[in-house]
């Protein structure tokens, strides 16, 4: 109770600047959530694993089995991606390609998608607890010019502190707050670099594979 009681009397004592930089937390909370779930757990998937199970079917030829076994996979962007490419497999180059583009289109933006607002909200934070520490500080100050001299010391003391309260609250939301932004923005550019280096490795091995059997099927007729 005695900390919820300090927590309830640091908050009062920080001025109204604290409810913009609490807005800015909750926004944070909220976006962190989606975030997680988004880039660490829709986004898991065992890169190595999918694309070696894809290509022991497309080695058979069996194209359809190679499908089905990346439907029966956990869903995430890269199978999907995939699927939308291997879906074309008996399309010419462009058609797959084309496919792969436009699969790709709909996923990337999702993981990339309000990462950025964790930087815009920390910096608002930031801003937020400057505003109310100036804001604190002239009225301080205005109320110190106009007061009994024995209530000055008082006065100046309780505006001082309101103002310090209010920067430290700023800054310790907007800290976490930005570095929560660099892990995620880390482990989007991650899954992109996965995702581009696994398209293509597995367009490629679809386009030889084909290729191969062709030359194959032409030699022996």
């Amino acid at each position: 109770m005695s900390f919820v009681h300090d927590a309830v009397e640091f908050y009062r004592e920080g001025g109204w600047g604290m409810h913009l930089i609490t807005g800015c937390a909750i926004a944070s909370i909220a976006i962190t959530l989606e975030r997680i779930k988004v880039l660490y757990v829709d986004s898991a998937e065992n890169k190595h694993a999918l694309l070696t199970g894809l290509n022991q079917h497309i080695m058979r030829g069996d194209m359809q089995a190679a499908i089905r076994w990346l439907s029966s996979q956990k869903q995430g962007p890269l199978s999907r991606i995939l699927r939308a490419g291997l879906l074309k497999a008996h399309r010419p180059d462009k058609e797959i390609q084309a496919a792969l583009d436009q699969a790709s289109l709909s996923e990337v933006p999702k993981i990339e998608a309000r990462t950025g607002y964790l930087a815009v909200l920390s910096n608002a934070a930031t801003l937020a607890a400057l505003l109310g520490t100036i804001s604190g500080l002239i009225k301080t100050f205005g109320a110190v010019a106009n007061a009994d001299p024995a209530q000055k010391a008082t006065l100046l003391s309780a505006g001082i502190s309101e103002a310090m309260h209010c920067t430290a609250y700023g800054l310790g939301t907007a800290v976490p707050v930005l570095l929560l932004y660099a892990v995620f923005q880390a482990k989007t550019q991650h899954i992109l670099e996965a995702i581009n280096e696994s398209v293509v490795a597995e367009i490629n091995f679809v386009l030889s594979n084909r290729a191969a059997k062709q030359e194959g099927a032409q030699a022996s007729g």
